[in-house]
C-alpha cells in the first residue's frame, strides 16, 4: 500500500467540493450501515427532489445545511484497498477564505474544482495561490458539473485553455485536469463512458497512484515544544524531529545560543532508543546544561541561523485593515513573541498576479511584507526548512489569527545582506536616520518604522525632514558601527570617508540613529570615538547617555493603525 496522502477540495462556492468527497466515500463502500442510511434519509428532504446529496456527509453543521454551502473545515479521514487518506474539504465562499487556508495549510495535494459552466472564477484563482502559498506542490483541476453541458469537449478544452495560463502564472508543478460530474459520478471512481474524448484516470484511481515527492531538508532539526524534568537527575527537550535523524553520539548545536553538545540519550515515549528520525516525536538528553527553552531548536547539519527581520508572503484574515507599523504577536514553529510588520511592499493581484504597490490590506488579500521582531530567534525559509518558514500574525487584543503566510527572505545581519545607506568606492554605512519612530495608541507601544530602503552615495539629495525626524541642512554623519562618516551640506551628500580621517567641520555631528552626539570640537570628537572603541554590551547604555540627545532631532509622533 502506497503512504498516506493527505489533500484538499477548495474552489469557488457551489462548486460541488462537499458532493465529491460524498461522491467518493459513497460509491467506494467507506460508510457504515447506520451512516448510509441516515444519508439516504436525509437525501428525502434535501434538494435534490429524494436523490442522494452526497454533500450532507460532509456539511455537518446546520447552518451548512441550511445554506447549501460549507462553512467549516470538514476531514475526513477513509482507506481503500491501495492508499490511506485524510481530506480537508474547506468553504468556498470567500467570507471563509481563513478556514481554506488552514485546510491548505496541511495538504500535500489540491483538487481543486471548477464549474463546467463558469469556468475559472477569482475565488478559484485565489484558492489555487494560497494553496501555492502554502507550499502544496500537486494539484489536480476537476472540471466539475459536465453533465450539466452535455459532457461537450469543446467546452471542457475552454476551461483547459483558462486553467492552462493560471497554472503558467503561479508556476504551478504536477497538475492533471480531469472532467468530473460529483452528482453523477462520471470519472469520480471510475471512468465514464460519457467522456469518450478523456483519455486520462478516473479522479480516485489518479489519487491512488499519484507519487508525492517529499523534498528531503537539509540537516537534522527538532524545535523544543517542552523541558521535560522529572527529577534533578534529568533534563530532556521534547518535540517533533522536522527531519533528518538524530543518534546517541551526535553532536547538536542548540540555537539561538549557539552552543554544542552531545547525545547522550534518546527517548521515544517511554522507552529509550540509540537513534530516531523524521517524525517521530522524541526526548532528547544532552550530556551537559545548555540554554534551551520551549521555541529553541535542537540542530545538525545546517545553517539555520537567528534572525529578527525577515520578508513572508501572507494572506491577511482579519477584518480590520493591516498597515505598517502595528505589533503582533507572530509564531513560528513553536516560539511565540511580539514582532511589528514594518512595511507591507506589495499586494497581489489575484486575477493578473500583478504586484500593485500599497501602503494596507484588506481581508483576504495576499502581499509581501517585512517583520522586525522583537528578539532574534530561529527562522528559514520556507523553502528551505518548512517548519520554521511558517508563520501567523496574532492580534495582541482580540487573539484572534490575523494573517498566515510563508518567509521567503531572512535578514541574518545587514552587512552580510547588504542593507546600506550609503556607499561609497570601498566605503559601506547602515545608518537608520530615516526611520520613524510611533506611538502606537491602541497597543501603547513605541514602534519604529522604516520606509526608505534607498542607498545613497554623493551627491545624492537626502530627505532631511519626515514624520518624526527633522535634520538641518548642513551636518555630519558618524555611523560608529561601521566606522564611517558622511559630510552632508544642502542637504546633499558632499562627501563620504572613513571615521578614522574625519574632522569637525563646526557643524552638527549626528549618529547612525538620527540622534545629536554633543560635540563641539575635534578634541571633544576624538575623545567620543576613542570612548566607544572601549564600550561593550554593558557599558553602552551609559556611554549613549553621556554623548548623544535624542530630543533634538527626533520625536515620538502618536499614530492610530485603525
Amino acid at each position: 500500500m502506497k503512504s498516506l496522502l493527505k489533500f484538499i477540495t477548495c474552489g469557488s462556492v457551489d462548486d460541488g467540493k462537499s458532493t465529491l468527497i460524498g461522491h467518493i466515500l459513497y460509491d467506494s463502500k467507506l460508510l457504515y450501515a447506520d451512516q448510509e442510511k441516515a444519508l439516504e434519509l436525509d437525501s428525502k428532504v434535501g434538494s435534490r427532489g429524494g436523490a442522494i446529496d452526497y454533500s450532507l456527509l460532509l456539511d455537518g453543521l446546520m447552518a451548512e445545511r441550511e445554506q447549501g454551502i460549507t462553512i467549516d473545515v470538514a476531514y475526513r479521514y477513509f482507506t481503500t484497498d491501495n492508499r490511506s487518506f485524510i481530506v480537508a474539504d474547506t468553504p468556498g465562499h470567500e467570507e471563509y477564505t481563513r478556514n481554506m487556508a488552514v485546510g491548505a495549510s496541511f495538504a500535500e495535494l489540491a483538487i481543486i474544482l471548477l464549474d463546467a459552466k463558469q469556468g475559472v472564477l477569482v475565488q478559484t484563482r485565489r484558492h489555487a495561490r494560497i494553496c501555492s502559498l502554502m507550499g502544496v506542490k500537486h494539484f489536480v483541476f476537476a472540471v466539475n458539473k459536465i453533465d450539466l453541458v452535455d459532457y461537450n469537449h469543446e467546452r471542457f478544452l475552454e476551461i483547459e485553455e483558462q486553467i492552462k495560463e493560471l497554472v503558467k502564472e503561479l508556476s504551478l508543478e504536477n497538475v492533471h485536469i480531469i472532467p468530473v460530474s460529483a452528482t453523477e459520478g462520471d470519472n469520480v471512481t471510475k471512468k465514464s463512458a460519457n467522456t469518450p474524448w478523456y483519455s486520462g484516470e478516473a479522479l480516485l484511481t489518479h489519487l491512488e497512484n499519484v507519487e508525492i515527492d517529499n523534498k528531503s531538508e537539509e540537516g537534522f532539526y527538532m524545535p523544543v515544544q517542552r523541558v521535560c524534568r522529572p527529577n534533578h537527575t534529568f533534563r530532556g527537550f521534547q518535540g517533533e524531529i522536522e527531519a533528518g535523524s538524530i543518534a546517541v553520539g551526535d553532536e547538536i548545536t542548540t540555537l539561538p545560543s549557539n552552543e554544542k553538545a552531545l547525545v547522550k540519550s534518546i527517548h521515544v515515549t517511554d522507552k529509550e532508543s540509540q537513534s530516531a528520525g523524521q517524525g517521530q516525536a522524541v526526548t532528547i538528553q544532552l550530556n551537559k546544561e545548555v540554554d534551551v527553552s520551549r521555541g529553541c531548536v535542537l540542530t545538525k547539519g545546517t545553517s539555520i541561523a537567528p534572525s529578527k527581520l525577515l520578508s513572508a508572503k501572507i494572506l491577511w484574515m482579519d477584518d480590520s485593515e493591516l498597515t505598517a507599523g502595528k505589533e503582533y504577536f507572530v509564531k513560528v514553529g513553536t516560539k511565540m513573541l511580539t514582532g511589528v510588520v514594518t512595511d507591507v511592499k506589495y499586494k497581489i493581484d489575484v486575477n493578473t498576479g500583478e504586484h500593485l504597490p500599497t501602503g494596507y490590506l484588506t481581508k483576504n488579500e495576499i502581499a509581501a511584507c517585512d517583520i522586525l521582531l522583537s528578539e532574534k530567534i530561529v527562522v528559514d525559509e520556507f523553502d528551505a526548512h518548512k517548519t520554521l518558514g511558517e508563520l501567523i500574525l496574532i492580534d495582541r487584543i482580540t487573539n484572534m489569527t490575523s494573517a498566515c503566510g510563508v518567509i521567503e527572505d531572512v535578514h541574518n545581519n545587514d552587512a552580510k545582506n547588504g542593507k546600506f545607506a550609503f556607499e561609497y568606492n570601498e566605503l559601506k554605512a547602515r545608518g537608520d536616520i530615516f526611520e520613524e519612530f510611533y506611538y502606537d495608541t491602541e497597543t501603547l507601544s513605541i514602534f519604529k518604522y522604516k520606509p526608505e530602503e534607498k542607498t545613497y552615495t554623493v551627491g545624492d539629495e537626502l530627505p532631511v525632514e519626515g514624520d518624526s525626524y527633522k535634520y538641518p541642512e548642513n551636518f555630519d554623519l558618524l555611523v560608529l558601527r561601521d566606522g564611517v562618516a558622511i559630510e552632508v551640506r544642502d542637504k546633499k551628500i558632499a562627501n563620504i570617508k572613513s571615521i578614522d580621517d574625519y574632522k569637525y567641520q563646526e557643524v552638527p555631528v549626528i549618529n547612525g540613529r538620527g540622534f545629536e552626539v554633543k560635540v563641539n570640537s575635534n578634541e571633544e570628537v576624538t575623545t567620543f570615538l576613542n570612548e566607544y572603541k572601549e564600550t561593550n554590551e554593558k557599558t553602552l547604555g551609559d556611554f549613549l547617555n553621556k554623548w548623544v540627545k535624542f530630543e533634538t532631532y527626533r520625536k515620538v509622533v502618536f499614530h492610530s493603525t485603525n
